[in-house]
């Protein structure tokens, strides 16, 4: 992980919080978290609570008595207790630009809203989510193509880089905290299973952009015939939008689906039961034909079980 790589050249890592191991994939195998793996390489304690709220993890920092305590990305609010036990209190690495997107899925949220710029926010953690003084932002540029995990890993970078610069000023008091503007907040909330499902009867940016946001993983899904297809990409197309939302269009310029509003150019897919290809390879296999419709149940709460 970037940003712990960064703090272990900068100053001495007592300890790494994170979540604990979880079954993941087809066999449900047990998988620990990335930030795991990286502080057990560099021969870090690591701590993995069940819960945050019993005093375990409280009970633990004062144990390491740390100066103070740098959260990226763990996914749960923190109590008094614990956002005291650091001597300096906790500061967090945010992936956005507060007061905008606060939540646990600012990555998801600012491309299924079509943002060009997101960035790192360098905030003094409170009781809130995420509504602490801001010490910096870094701002970064959303290329039109990027997915949901390559931004992830554009900012996980660009977090380090904020780590190696600006933490240690923060932590001196040579940088200010400001206050957030409350009245200008936007939510990232979890982002749930309903929203995979694609309409086609929305704009085809709008479905773009979900795909976007949800891929590589879990995946924005249609149906083919009555199976699964997890779109991988995709693009806004350019055949006129002729045809009921869904209708496949397979053209010498590539494979499009009708929208409500405009056409989507499908680049890569997984059909249900193979592995991933390009659109043109799915026509050729027979899992995409001229003229069938995509669809499903738009909303439905079924997850891809290999995501």
């Amino acid at each position: 992980m970037p940003a712990l790589a960064a703090l272990h050249e900068l100053t001495t890592v007592v300890g790494v919080v994170c979540q604990p191991d979880r079954p993941a994939g087809r066999g449900m195998r047990m998988h620990a978290p990335p930030v795991k793996t990286a502080a057990l390489a560099r021969g870090l304690e690591v701590h993995q609570p069940l819960k945050v709220r019993d005093g375990q993890l409280e009970a633990w920092l004062r144990g390491r008595a740390p100066d103070v305590a740098l959260v990226a990305a763990y996914g749960r609010i923190l109590p008094t207790g614990v956002l005291g036990a650091p001597a300096h209190g906790c500061i967090n690495l945010h992936a956005s630009l507060l007061p905008a997107y606060r939540g646990s899925a600012p990555i998801q949220w600012a491309l299924l809203d079509g943002q060009n710029e997101t960035g790192i926010s360098l905030m003094k953690m409170d009781e809130g989510m995420d509504t602490g003084p801001v010490f910096a932002l870094r701002r970064h540029a959303i290329a039109p193509d990027t997915n949901a995990g390559q931004l992830t890993n554009e900012l996980a970078e660009l977090a380090a880089d904020v780590v190696r610069h600006e933490f240690l000023d923060a932590l001196a008091g040579r940088l200010v905290p400001a206050a957030q503007d409350h009245a200008r907040a936007t939510a990232a909330p979890p982002i749930e299973r309903g929203q995979l499902g694609i309409d086609w009867r929305r704009p085809s940016r709008a479905i773009a952009n979900q795909i976007r946001a949800f891929a590589p993983a879990p995946g924005a899904y249609t149906r083919a015939a009555g199976k699964r297809l997890k779109i991988v990409s995709a693009r806004e197309g350019k055949s006129a939008s002729v045809g009921e939302p869904g209708e496949i269009i397979v053209g010498p310029s590539g494979v499009e689906v009708v929208c409500g509003e405009g056409t989507l150019e499908l680049l890569r897919a997984r059909a249900e039961g193979r592995s991933e290809q390009s659109a043109r390879d799915l026509v050729n296999g027979r899992v995409l034909t001229r003229g069938a419709r995509l669809g499903g149940e738009p909303g439905t709460t079924e997850l891809d079980e290999e995501a």
